[in-house]
C-alpha cells in the first residue's frame, strides 16, 4: 500500500473515532514525559505541539506559561482540541511543516509514530529545522521494529538503534545542522490497564554544524 494511503486511512479513523479518542487518552498521566521534555526549555517560550489529538498537552504547555501551536492532520480531532483548548488548531500534515527556526520546543506525543517509515526522516528533518538553534524536540513510538496496521491505523514501531537509524538518514536531509539525542528511554504505557505495552521516548537537541 503505498504511503499517502496508509496516512489517509489511519487519518479517516481519528476522524470516525475523535470522541471516544479524546475521552480514552486526555486523563493519562504524561507527567514524566513532559517534565523530562520541559527541563530543557526556558519558561515562556514556544512549543509546537505536533499531532496534539485530544489537546491534553497543549493545555498543560498553555497552562504552564509556554506559548503554544499546535496542530494535527484530523479535521474532527481539530475541531474537539480547539473547542478544549479555546484556540485554534492547525489542521495540517507533518508533511506541510515548512517553518525555519521558529520553536524552542516540539512536542510529537505518540503522533510521528503513524508516519510511515521510508517517510519519517524527510519528516523528522522538517522539524529540525523548525527548531531554533538549541531547541529540543521529543518523540514517542511504540517499542518495536515493524511497520504495520491495527485497527484502521498504521504504526511504525521503533527500538534505539532503529531511532538512530532513522536520525541519520533526516540528518542527511539537513543542511548545517543536527539533532543531538540526550535522552532515549523505555517506558509502560500510562493509560490504565496497559503498562504492559512499551514505549520508546526520545529528547533530542537541535545543534548547528560548525564547519
Amino acid at each position: 500500500m503505498e504511503s499517502r494511503e496508509k496516512e489517509k486511512r489511519t487519518l479517516s479513523y481519528y476522524d470516525e473515532n475523535a470522541s471516544a479518542f479524546c475521552e480514552g487518552t486526555r486523563n493519562a498521566d504524561m507527567s514524566e514525559m513532559r517534565g523530562r521534555f520541559l527541563q530543557y526549555l526556558k519558561p515562556g517560550t514556544l512549543i509546537l505541539d505536533a499531532g496534539c489529538g485530544s489537546g491534553r498537552d497543549s493545555k498543560f504547555f498553555m497552562e504552564s506559561g509556554y506559548r503554544v501551536v499546535a496542530l494535527d492532520g484530523s479535521e474532527e480531532m481539530c475541531r474537539q482540541a480547539s473547542a478544549y483548548l479555546g484556540q485554534e488548531v492547525q489542521c495540517r500534515r507533518f508533511e506541510e511543516i515548512d517553518e525555519k527556526e521558529v520553536y524552542d520546543g516540539i512536542w510529537a506525543c505518540a503522533s510521528l509514530l503513524h508516519v510511515p517509515h521510508e517517510l519519517l526522516p524527510k519528516v523528522i528533518a522538517r522539524l529540525i529545522a523548525a527548531l531554533v538553534d538549541g531547541g529540543v524536540l521529543y518523540a514517542s513510538f511504540k517499542y518495536g521494529e515493524e511497520e504495520r496496521e491495527a485497527g484502521g491505523r498504521y504504526f511504525t514501531d521503533l527500538r534505539e538503534d532503529g531511532w538512530k537509524k532513522v536520525l541519520e538518514e533526516a540528518e542527511e536531509e539537513m543542511k548545517g545542522s543536527r539533532l543531538e539525542t540526550v535522552e532515549c528511554f523505555v517506558t509502560g504505557d500510562v493509560r490504565e490497564g496497559r503498562g504492559e505495552e512499551k514505549w520508546l521516548n526520545v529528547v533530542g537537541r537541535k545543534k548547528k554544524i560548525v564547519e
